[in-house]
Formats: C-alpha cells, sequence, structure tokens
C-alpha cells in the first residue's frame, strides 16, 4: 500500500526537492552564505511535505484497501468510501461502469431466457407432426401423401421461426436491402402455403397492384408476410373464409394489408399481441401458439426500418399492415387474382 502511494506521488517528491535546489540556489548567487538557515529551510521544507503526503495516504487508506483487495462481488463498486473530490468522481465513475455492466448482463439474460423458452415450446410443437408422421408409417395402408406433405410443412415452419429467432442477434450481418416487386413477392409466399390454405379450406385474394415495388430485405420480409399469412389462417376457423393481401398509397407510403375473416383479436390482448411467448386467449383456443410470430414480425419490421400496425374486431377479423416508407410505384391499379388459378376473383 505505501508503495503505491510512494510510486503515485514519486513525481511530486522529485519536484519538490528540484524546486528547494532551485530557491537555495538562487539565495547562493544573491551572495546568501548562511549554511544553517538553509539546512533549516531544507528541514522545515521536508517536515511540511511529508506531513502533506502523510494526511493525504490517510484519507486515501481506505481507497487502497479497497483497490489492493481481491473483490469477491462486483458490488463492491457501489460502496462509498471516499474522502477526497477525486476519489468521489472515481467512485461516480465506477458506479456508471457498474450500471452499463448490469443493463448489459440483464439483456444477455432476457436474450438467453427467450431463446430457450422459444426453444421449450418449438419443440413441444415439433413433437405433434413427428407423431403424426410416425403413425403413418406404421400402419398398414398406403401413406397418406398429402397427410405427410402437411405434416413437413408444419416442421419446415418451425424450422424456419428457429433459425429467424436466432438471426436475429446477428440482423445486420444477414441484410440485404433492395427493390423488392411486393406483388411478386406475396404470390411466393402464397404459393409456398398453398397446401396450408387448401387444407383449412381458406382461399387467398391477392388486390396489389402491378410493379408495386419496395425498398426492403427480401427474405426477412418473405418471413414477415408468411408469419401474418399463418396466423391468418391458423385464427380462421370456418371454412371457404378468405385472406386478403393487400397494398394502398398514402403521403408516399405503400401499405401492404394482411386482412383475415377469423375470429379477430380480444381488445385486452391487442396491447401484449406483439410481446414474446405471449398467446392470449386465441393462443389457448388453438394450442399451438408459441407467442413468438408477431413478436418476430415487428422486430424484424423495426430493424428494417418498417411500421407494423394491427387492427381487429372480434368476430369479424384482423388486419396487419407493414408501412414502407417513400416508395414510388407506376400505375395504381387494382387487380383480384386468385393465386390458383391466375384469373379474376369474382368467380370464388
Amino acid at each position: 500500500m505505501i508503495r503505491l502511494f510512494i510510486k503515485e506521488h514519486l513525481v511530486f517528491l522529485v519536484f519538490q526537492v528540484l524546486l528547494v535546489l532551485f530557491v537555495m540556489l538562487l539565495y547562493w548567487l544573491d551572495g546568501f552564505r548562511n549554511v544553517d538557515t538553509a539546512v533549516y529551510s531544507i528541514v522545515i521544507t521536508s517536515i511540511l511535505t511529508l506531513t502533506f503526503l502523510g494526511t493525504l495516504f490517510v484519507k486515501k487508506y481506505a481507497f487502497y484497501k479497497k483497490i489492493l483487495s481481491v473483490p469477491t462481488k462486483i458490488e463492491v463498486v457501489l460502496q462509498r468510501e471516499a474522502q477526497s473530490p477525486e476519489i468521489k468522481q472515481i467512485e461516480k465513475y465506477l458506479q456508471h461502469i457498474y450500471r452499463l455492466y448490469q443493463k448489459e448482463v440483464q439483456l444477455l439474460y432476457a436474450r438467453q431466457n427467450r431463446h430457450l423458452q422459444f426453444m421449450n415450446s418449438w419443440v413441444h410443437q415439433m413433437k405433434t407432426p413427428i407423431s403424426v408422421i410416425e403413425l403413418m408409417t406404421q400402419g398398414n395402408d398406403e401413406v397418406d401423401a398429402a397427410g405427410v406433405s402437411e405434416e413437413m410443412d408444419r416442421l419446415k415452419r418451425g424450422l424456419d421461426a428457429v433459425l429467424m429467432n436466432a438471426r436475429l442477434d446477428t440482423f445486420e450481418e444477414d441484410m440485404q436491402i433492395e427493390q423488392i416487386d411486393i406483388k411478386q413477392l406475396v404470390m411466393e409466399v402464397v404459393s409456398s402455403n398453398k397446401r396450408l390454405f387448401i387444407g383449412s379450406h381458406v382461399f387467398p385474394v391477392i388486390s396489389i397492384e402491378e410493379d408495386c415495388t419496395v425498398t426492403s430485405d427480401s427474405k426477412w420480409l418473405r418471413f414477415v408476410i408468411a408469419q401474418f399469412l399463418t396466423n391468418a389462417i391458423k385464427y380462421t376457423f370456418e371454412e371457404n373464409k378468405k385472406v386478403y393481401f393487400e397494398t394502398c398509397f398514402e403521403h408516399n407510403q405503400v401499405i401492404l394489408s394482411v386482412r383475415d375473416e377469423g375470429i379477430g383479436i380480444p381488445a385486452s390482448d391487442m396491447k401484449r399481441v406483439t410481446r414474446a411467448f405471449f398467446t392470449g386467449e386465441n393462443g389457448r383456443k388453438t394450442g399451438e401458439s408459441t407467442g413468438m410470430g408477431l413478436y418476430l414480425a415487428q422486430e424484424i419490421c423495426h430493424r428494417l426500418g418498417h411500421e407494423m400496425k394491427i387492427i381487429s374486431t372480434v368476430g369479424e377479423g384482423t388486419t396487419v399492415s407493414i408501412v414502407f416508407e417513400q416508395q414510388e410505384t407506376s400505375e395504381r391499379g387494382e387487380l383480384d387474382v386468385d393465386i390458383n388459378t391466375g384469373r379474376n376473383n369474382e368467380g370464388i
């Protein structure tokens, strides 16, 4: 402890010695030759300097003892033992670092907990299609290819959700912004989920203008639209209902909406549907909800710079929209197309 104190104030001691020698030299050059007075001055100066350093050491004793000890917990930085402005400022600085550390730890803990809960929920859900496929293959009859394909689609959607959730941590490294033909992208998403539509007896209706382009990342945006589509079908319990894909233009904005005719979201759940793992009243009805679909969609939209809006009426349906800023489009004609037939929707 004393060695550390001396090292810290060694420059001060050297300065004091040089200062005293300089003053003595000035008096010597001026003709002052009294050695006793010079010795007396040096002794007094030494005593005053040592007294000052001793007082300073006593004031910093607790601080030196604290920093030289081996801490057993990080909370020791919150202890306030300073007796000088400098040490008080150091303690404030350490406390600020501690708060930043706590925020980082809480963020990492929340992220780890989110991954753990999501994986537990996902593994539980994936048991169902695997069990169904296993039962199909154990029978003596021919395997139902359509049923197996449907269960494989469920597995694929679950895997996509897990991968996207894992990639959120490195979102910026896995992002490529480009001009996207929104109608073509929607048609690709609908086509890849056609078995889900057929199995649920729900029909897609696409009302998107030709050559409507937005600036975004096609892979992440495809996942978001797929989440909207899956939720729309999942919470549409009646047959022969429709899911509408529409675009509109407002103040240099392109708004893509996915509207269903399902059961709707209760007003009490509206503010919480985008929270991680929140299943709500509707999730308990289906028993298949992870509570991560809309959460991931909102996170992705936020990181892409888009706004996500949800409007819902119980018993009438839900509309989920993505707002794209400052987009330019060409002709704004409206065309309703059945994705399966490529013809006008009036006959559906």
